[in-house]
């Protein structure tokens, strides 16, 4: 599903267009009724003329802005209001530019779909909390990966894999299903749960203490395995408040398993958070 799950019913103002358009063509056809009485030749009916459609273009554009409300870092049982910049492109079926990157669908038959995408991981700062102190940064990096979908009328089942580039070398598999659906001609819904599981790389770089880092934190070795790192759910709506403006707004929590729920640095298993923004549609 796209990062926006696209409404396919109309907004009411398009039967606005709808009737402007039958009066427009009731009124040519009276004056055609009128040309036949005085005797003038009616010429060729051209129904193309008359479509009340409007052209149809492959792309779809959504800028807007908002914030998220979500734990300072992963683990933290600190919060912070983050502003978000908000830009979803797509180009037909098979390009998709969103906050989390670029994705491309090269096939898609059947309800199955295989994308591959190109996106980032933002790594952490040793000042974002107390207990990062003395662990060092892991910087921000680029990843690459694919996934596996198929979609079931409004729900999607799929399976992703993403390999980061440097920084933490971290590979990531998630895998979940998401449902999405109008509930009147404005209002849409979705629903998401979701597992991660993670290489033994980014479970150390993430959630292990080495001993150099002992010796600078104050806390205790920790040696994390690769594993399931974290179950997550959530639920959205997206309400339009217009043909080109919409809202948004979603809640989730996620919950840290296995050694990432274990280790000396996360103070907080349960992970809430929430997030809102306002955009506009071209």
């Amino acid at each position: 599903m796209s990062y926006l799950k696209r409404n396919k019913r109309r907004l009411s103002p398009v039967a606005l267009c709808a009737v402007i358009g039958f009066a427009g063509l009731a009124s040519k056809a009276s004056a055609a009724d009128q040309a036949a009485s005085n005797g003038t030749p009616e010429p060729p009916f051209d129904g193309a003329r008359f479509e009340n459609t409007k052209p149809k273009h492959d792309w779809s554009l959504i800028v807007g802005a908002g914030a998220a409300y979500e734990p300072k870092y992963e683990g933290s049982d600190e919060f912070e209001v983050s502003p978000i910049p908000f830009v979803v492109f797509t180009y037909g079926d098979w390009l998709e530019i969103n906050p989390g990157g670029i994705s491309v669908t090269p096939y898609k038959a059947n309800g199955f779909s295989i994308s591959g995408n190109v996106g980032y991981e933002t790594g952490r700062k040793d000042d974002d909390g107390d207990r990062l102190r003395g662990l060092g940064d892991i910087d921000f990096a680029a990843t690459v990966g694919a996934k596996l979908a198929y979609e079931w009328g409004p729900v999607e089942l799929y399976a992703s894999v993403d390999q980061t580039i440097n920084g933490s070398e971290s590979l990531i598999g998630k895998f979940g299903l998401e449902y999405s659906a109008p509930v009147t001609e404005r209002l849409i819904i979705g629903a998401k749960a979701e597992a991660t599981i993670a290489n033994a790389k980014h479970m150390q770089a993430y959630f292990g203490i080495d001993a150099a880092q002992a010796a600078r934190s104050g806390l205790p070795e920790y040696k994390a395995e690769a594993g399931l790192k974290r179950i997550d759910v959530s639920a959205s709506a997206t309400y339009a408040l217009s043909e080109r403006w919409l809202v948004r707004g979603e809640v989730g929590v996620g919950v840290l398993t296995g050694d990432a729920a274990d280790t000396p640095i996360v103070e907080e298993k349960v992970q809430p958070s929430v997030s809102a923004f306002v955009g506009y549609k071209f």
